[in-house]
């Protein structure tokens, strides 16, 4: 399993509000909506992160 680094992050009152709102639609924590967007972005883009092999 892949560590997870914590920082600070500054959004715009409104989007924040509405990324709460989606996250609550899909049953989701408003970080976990935050990572699963962040995500979908990197795939599409084809910039996905490389899958470490643990041994």
């Amino acid at each position: 399993m892949s560590k997870k680094k914590a920082f600070a992050l500054r959004i715009n009152e409104n989007m924040l509000k509405a990324i709460e709102k989606w996250a609550s639609d899909e049953f989701r924590s408003t970080n976990g909506q935050i990572e699963w967007m962040l995500m979908k972005s990197l795939k599409e883009n084809k910039r996905q992160p490389k899958k470490n092999e643990d041994k």
